[in-house]
């Protein structure tokens, strides 16, 4: 069978098995067995195996269920809410104050844990209902919410960074290192945005009631106390990565050892709150597992049978110059995270594209970076973007997805002009990690 015919069984029939209701893990998985019996026969699956232990094997691996813990324990020990409530007090009388602000706490909080489904529940249930009781505009308070907890895929220490660099086999550390401008330049833009709509328009992001402002300097001085317990939790992560004292997940676990000090000197740290804690870390976790045995199973047999060459001859083959072709690449990101998970997107696509990047002289680490801002997309795109979701969750009741999905497109818009900012300009994401070097 020739490999055209190959990809268009496998892919078309990948989508037939998601259509029907398949979960992503079971479709992948049962394609790449049923391609591997068919093609290399029964003594093919010992390699099927064989690639699934040599990912599972990995070390850095280790760092997942770390990174998932320390968020969950965030979730519950009130750090977050502290955290709001000091930045709350400086907001003043400045138009879009309390949104600018609002993203500020989503940056820390997504330096905080790596994932967003906690963040914009959190930010849905202690921002949402201030910013829609000083009278902001509705879309705009939405959309702060949605861009600003989803910016854990980006400010490192990010799941999808851990992913990506696993799956291509790219240094974590530099991966983190070269994520942390963008993911910064991205949430600036994003306070940008608000600061600009709500100068033009006040009334879009109105200022704090003067008695809600009116705290003595001493009152707002001591609830700045509640930034050391994130800045701790910050500092022993990212701080022990950028330093080179530890390795991506001995710093994983020293972040878990910093969110338990924070949960026992709040008082939070009780037995129920590490039970929840590790029921949802195994939950997160067996999901993620599940879905790297299916897609790895897939694009295993799919190498095997000559894909990547098929593909590279494919994308290097159109009428467009280096740069072109990876716009391309995005674009087809761009599409596939509409309808999947970005798990199953990076462990589909980044075996395939990775290697053709490479050859065209890119840095693997750079097309990281515009990978996880693409996947910033993905999570606030229509139909699923899993965003929208979650805030829909906490949201108040005359919150609709209609108008959730309405509110996300300037920040859509954003997202995509940094993802273009990147690609034309490759210094952004890699002068820090050279700095290193």
């Amino acid at each position: 069978m020739s490999i055209e015919w190959i990809t268009l069984l496998m892919f078309g029939g990948l989508v037939l098995l998601l259509a029907m209701g398949l979960p992503l893990a079971f479709a992948t998985g049962l394609i790449g067995v049923g391609f591997t019996a068919g093609l290399f026969g029964m003594d093919g699956l010992q390699l099927v195996a064989s690639r699934i232990y040599s990912f599972m094997n990995e070390y850095a691996l280790v760092s997942v269920p770390m990174f998932v813990m320390m968020a969950s324990i965030l979730e519950r020990s009130g750090v977050a809410r502290d955290l709001f409530d000091a930045m709350r007090v400086w907001a003043g009388g400045m138009a879009g104050g309390l949104g600018i602000q609002t993203m500020v706490v989503a940056t820390l909080m997504g330096a905080m844990t790596g994932i967003i489904g906690g963040e914009i529940v959190l930010l849905g249930l202690l921002a949402l209902p201030q910013m829609l009781r000083l009278g902001y505009d509705r879309k705009l308070a939405i959309g702060t919410i949605c861009a600003g907890g989803s910016l854990g895929t980006m400010i490192p220490p990010s799941i999808v960074l851990v992913i990506y660099g696993l799956t291509v086999n790219v240094s974590i550390g530099d991966l983190f290192t070269a994520n942390l401008v963008p993911g910064l330049v991205l949430s600036g833009a994003y306070m940008a945005y608000i600061a600009v709509r709500c100068a033009l328009n006040p009334a879009l992001g109105p200022p704090a009631p003067r008695e809600e402002r009116a705290l003595p300097l001493r009152r707002k001085l001591a609830l700045l106390k509640g930034l050391l317990l994130p800045l701790l939790v910050v500092g022993s992560v990212l701080g022990t990565i950028y330093a080179g004292w530890a390795s991506v997940t001995e710093a994983a676990g020293m972040g878990v050892a910093g969110t338990l000090l924070a949960a026992a000197l709040r008082g939070e740290l009780r037995w129920a709150t590490l039970r929840e804690s590790c029921r949802q870390t195994l939950s997160t976790c067996g999901m993620l597992l599940w879905l790297s045995f299916g897609a790895t199973a897939m694009i295993g047999v799919y190498n095997l049978a000559g894909g990547p060459e098929f593909v590279k001859e494919l994308i290097t083959g159109l009428p467009l110059p280096p740069l072109g072709q990876v716009a391309v690449m995005m674009a087809i990101l761009l599409v596939l995270g509409c309808i999947m998970d970005w798990v199953g997107i990076c462990l589909l696509t980044m075996p395939i594209f990775v290697p053709i990047v490479t050859a065209m002289g890119y840095d693997p680490v750079w097309f990281g970076v515009l990978f996880c801002l693409n996947m910033q997309v993905s999570y606030l795109s229509p139909p699923f973007g899993p965003a929208a979701f979650y805030l829909k969750g906490v949201a108040p009741e005359d919150v609709t997805l209609n108008e959730i999905f309405s509110a996300v497109w300037p920040f859509i818009g954003l997202q995509l002009v940094v993802l273009a900012v990147v690609m034309l300009l490759p210094g952004v994401a890699l002068w820090l990690p050279g700095l290193k070097g």
